[in-house]
């Protein structure tokens, strides 16, 4: 029959054309607004600046440990050593069990601002909270040479527990892997259904999040005819 031919030729023909990339994966399927400035983020600010006013003394003390600021500085710098040139799926995994043997805060243990973002060297003198955990496995990623665009910081709603929590995003191959201060596991994306996204952030940019379920609402909601 002359039909199964065509569709067989047909499908030849499709199979050998040019790839076309998947769009990158969005964080937890979410729809994302991004703005480039972070005026609206003045703890994140805070944070950034000091993390680069922190940069000296990580290369001294990678230089020479004796030059480290404590003992917890050094065993970091000997631990991101350890990680370099391993596998990125390895370094991953590895970081997030590292730096989820920090001690941890609550806020109504803390005594602090929930406002109050951690740089790394901070954090290490201190029990943590979410955000800490997440901008410590952040930066030290930065330092093994992963670029910003890679890299979120994303603030979520754990609808299990009813409360605000941290993550660090990290995007690897099409895919979004899950650095938790809850888990040593690094886990896809789509192995977690109870974080819903409200903001993220790197050092270049936020995004906002909005569930695509709800922007299909909102373009569906019919427009107000009072005044006409």
């Amino acid at each position: 029959m002359v039909m199964p031919a065509l569709m067989a030729f047909a499908w030849v023909l499709l199979s050998v054309g040019p790839a076309v990339a998947a769009p990158p994966a969005t964080l937890f399927g979410s729809i994302e607004f991004r703005a480039e400035s972070h005026a609206a983020l003045p703890q994140w600010r805070r944070t950034l600046g000091g993390i680069e006013s922190e940069l000296p003394r990580y290369a001294a003390c990678a230089e020479e440990p004796s030059q480290c600021t404590s003992r917890a500085a050094m065993v970091w710098e000997a631990h991101l050593a350890s990680l370099s040139g391993l596998p990125r799926e390895d370094q991953l995994r590895r970081l997030n069990r590292f730096i989820n043997q920090w001690p941890r805060k609550t806020v109504a243990a803390s005594g602090s601002s929930p406002d109050h973002w951690a740089t790394p060297l901070e954090f290490m003198g201190h029990p943590g909270n979410a955000e800490d955990f997440a901008i410590a496995k952040y930066v030290s990623l930065r330092r093994l040479g992963w670029p910003p665009e890679k890299l979120r910081m994303a603030i979520v709603r754990d609808r299990l527990r009813d409360h605000g929590h941290a993550v660090l995003a990290v995007w690897l191959d099409g895919d979004v892997i899950i650095l938790d201060s809850l888990t040593d596991a690094a886990m896809p994306q789509d192995r977690i259904s109870h974080y819903e996204p409200q903001y993220s952030v790197n050092e270049v940019a936020r995004w906002t999040h909005a569930s695509a379920a709800a922007a299909l609402v909102s373009t569906r909601e019919p427009r107000s005819i009072e005044g006409r």
